[in-house]
């Protein structure tokens, strides 16, 4: 897709608040600074749009940008959260599950990682989550960031280490190297993206 009109709509805590548009989303997850800001603002082609946060943990909001008019990227609270309480993190999980699982215009996660090393545990189990039974076959693309940060020719140990962790299904999962500063995968990414938009199935049984 050619990115010309990107706007920032709302932040929002809970389901009264999100938007009533009805065009799809796709939501971006990840842990703290794995670089959702940095895939977001190469898809969009700007350089800094979605702003980084000095603070992991800081981002407190599910934040909805309207792309082109025709599909929302939802920024979700990066998880980790090393420096944010047990009540704000329970808090956090709440909305980030309820969206997730309830949101009946969602029609894919990206969920980023990163390539230099091996998933996280809190990786592993996000991915099981989204791609369980109870998320209904929400469509998963897995993004490995700073692809830049590693050689070449150590990309496929890199993606053969993060599938063997995460216990990779192919059958509902998709995979792709990203590099924000080469824009390696770009291409591969909103092509996934636009597949998805396309999808006229929902994934959701109710928006509460």
């Amino acid at each position: 897709m050619e990115v010309h009109n990107v706007e920032m709509v709302m932040s929002a805590v809970g389901p009264s608040q999100y938007p009533t548009d009805k065009l799809p989303e796709i939501a971006l997850i990840g842990r703290s600074n794995v670089g959702k800001s940095s895939l977001t603002n190469t898809l969009i082609n700007r350089k800094s749009f979605a702003r980084t946060s000095s603070q992991p943990g800081k981002t407190q909001t599910l934040n909805f940008y309207k792309v082109e008019d025709q599909v929302f990227f939802v920024d979700v609270p990066g998880y980790g959260y090393a420096k944010v309480s047990k009540s704000s993190r329970a808090k956090f999980q709440v909305m980030i599950g309820e969206y997730l699982s309830k949101r009946q215009v969602l029609k894919g996660v990206v969920q980023l990682v990163d390539a230099r090393h091996a998933p996280s545990k809190e990786d592993v189990e996000m991915y099981q989550w989204l791609t369980s039974d109870e998320m209904g076959g929400l469509p998963v693309l897995v993004v490995a960031t700073k692809a830049d940060k590693i050689a070449r020719g150590r990309w496929n140990k890199a993606e053969s280490t993060i599938k063997k962790e995460l216990q990779f299904k192919d059958q509902t999962s998709d995979f792709e190297i990203f590099s924000s500063e080469t824009k390696y995968g770009k291409d591969i990414v909103w092509e996934w993206i636009e597949a998805r938009m396309l999808d006229g199935t929902d994934f959701a049984d109710t928006d509460d």
